[in-house]
């Protein structure tokens, strides 16, 4: 079975909205993970850590089509291009495939992503996508979570966790880091 795994940048209060400040972040403070904060280096590892454990990559819609014109010439993101990439999505045409980024799959339903995670190979990242990590944390089948969190209050914007009335989910700490620019390292494993 393949672990799901959300990573994102979360602030205090819980929003993920806009955190790179880039074309189509709509938050008033887009840009936030990069404004304000003294660059501390080791507060990224994370990021590192992360490139060694990905063996596929996992979009919502919004976020296919925000990091699709950018990611595939990248030399931040140049490790990911080659990697397999599964956009969820009931909306975007099969022909929404962008050209030398690697293998693409559309899956339409959480459906879909169940399925995939019932099949071989290594751990599935999601990257942004925060609508999509909600239907996904709201059907269990999201495995573990990599936040760095950033002390900033944003007061409004999306966020990974939903508001629906839902059964208690038990988290389990297992790496946290905090870092002399205030930004914590926090992943936890889903309980079952």
């Amino acid at each position: 079975m393949r672990k799901l795994v959300y990573t994102g940048f979360m602030s205090l209060d819980g929003v993920v909205d806009s955190p790179g400040g880039g074309p189509g972040e709509e938050h008033r403070s887009a840009g936030w993970v990069f404004k304000d904060l003294e660059f501390v280096p080791e507060a990224w590892t994370l990021k590192g850590e992360e490139l060694e454990d990905t063996s596929a990559l996992m979009f919502g819609r919004r976020s296919y089509e925000l990091f699709a014109p950018t990611w595939p010439t990248s030399q931040d993101h140049v490790s990911y291009k080659e990697l397999p990439k599964y956009v969820v999505s009931s909306t975007l045409p099969d022909d929404a495939v962008v050209d030398d980024w690697g293998p693409i799959t559309f899956l339409r339903s959480t459906d879909d992503v169940a399925a995939l995670k019932e099949g071989d190979g290594g751990a599935i990242y999601i990257h942004g996508s925060a609508v999509l990590a909600q239907r996904l944390s709201d059907t269990d089948l999201i495995d573990q979570y990599n936040l760095l969190v950033f002390p900033v209050l944003l007061g409004a914007g999306k966020s990974v966790f939903g508001r629906a009335d839902r059964a208690k989910q038990l988290l389990s700490l297992r790496e946290s880091e905090t870092y002399s620019n205030g930004i914590m390292k926090l992943v936890y494993d889903v309980k079952r």
